[in-house]
């Protein structure tokens, strides 16, 4: 072979080499209306495929190889999928991203196997629990829960309240509302103070001892100064607010003595967490 026929040899096959060379298509949009969460980045080349908001919903999430915990609040669902012509991260890898992620924020790691790793941060009292699914080819799955109380939007009546106490003497009073280990009233509350009032009000003799309650979380006398400040709490509202006599008011606080449900659960607290009226 000539030295001219050589060099075209050459540059033939550099060209077809680089032909074989793959080659990152163009980036592929994600999908409409979907975002990343503030809590996490996505990882390298990846991009969103699906993505769900639900305004309040459950989610059970690991803390151990036997153990779950159910949280209420803001969910969301974020798929994320390679992008064409990259190669996908291992499962462990994008576990521990995330579980690095998380740590650098102050947060931890709840539980991890082969597929999963659950995880949970508090961040200017806001608790943000995250599960990261690795089993979906080539992607992975965040399920995030930005745990709240469900905003309450119905509230018991005034006639409903009248019938718990000829019944059996007393009555849960939904809708009122604290932030934790607080004593000063929501605004949300005043549905339910309005029908309190209002009981009252329809009964000139009617009296009312205004019972706070609590979890088992903390100590005993901890529990109970709170509940009887939350209960006073709802008193002083009423006679200021809706001019209810304050003689025929009793706030007292009770604490963890007397619950209507288990407090090993984030449920069965919640329910123990209430005030109620107890005819006098």
């Amino acid at each position: 072979m000539s030295r001219h026929g050589f060099f075209v040899s050459l540059l033939v096959a550099a060209l077809l080499a680089v032909t074989l060379l793959p080659a990152h298509a163009a980036p592929q949009k994600d999908a409409a209306g979907c975002s990343d969460h503030p809590l996490f980045t996505r990882m390298a080349n990846m991009r969103l495929t699906f993505c769900k908001t639900l305004p309040f919903d459950a989610f059970k999430f690991k803390t151990g190889d036997k153990t779950d915990t159910s949280v209420e609040g803001r969910r969301f669902e974020i798929k994320y999928q390679i992008q064409d012509g990259f190669e996908a991260p291992s499962p462990l890898a994008i576990i521990r991203n995330h579980q690095q992620a998380i740590a650098q924020i102050g947060g931890t790691t709840l539980h991890e196997d082969r597929r999963y790793t659950w995880l949970k941060v508090v961040k200017d009292g806001n608790e943000i629990w995250a599960q990261v699914d690795t089993a979906w080819g080539k992607g992975y799955m965040l399920t995030i829960v930005e745990r709240k109380a469900m905003a309450q939007e119905v509230v018991a009546s005034a006639e409903l309240f009248k019938s718990g106490l000829d019944t059996s003497g007393h009555v849960e009073v939904p809708g009122i509302f604290f932030d934790t280990g607080k004593s000063e009233l929501k605004p949300e509350s005043e549905s339910a103070l309005a029908e309190i009032a209002k009981l009252l009000q329809a009964d000139a003799g009617l009296k009312v001892y205004v019972v706070g309650h609590t979890d088992n979380t903390a100590a005993l006398d901890l529990n109970l100064r709170l509940s009887e400040a939350r209960a006073q709490a709802v008193v002083q509202a009423l006679v200021a607010k809706h001019g209810i006599d304050p003689a025929r008011l009793i706030g007292k606080g009770v604490g963890p003595l007397a619950p209507v449900d288990t407090n090993s659960t984030e449920e069965g607290r919640a329910k123990n967490r209430r005030v109620e009226l107890v005819k006098q």
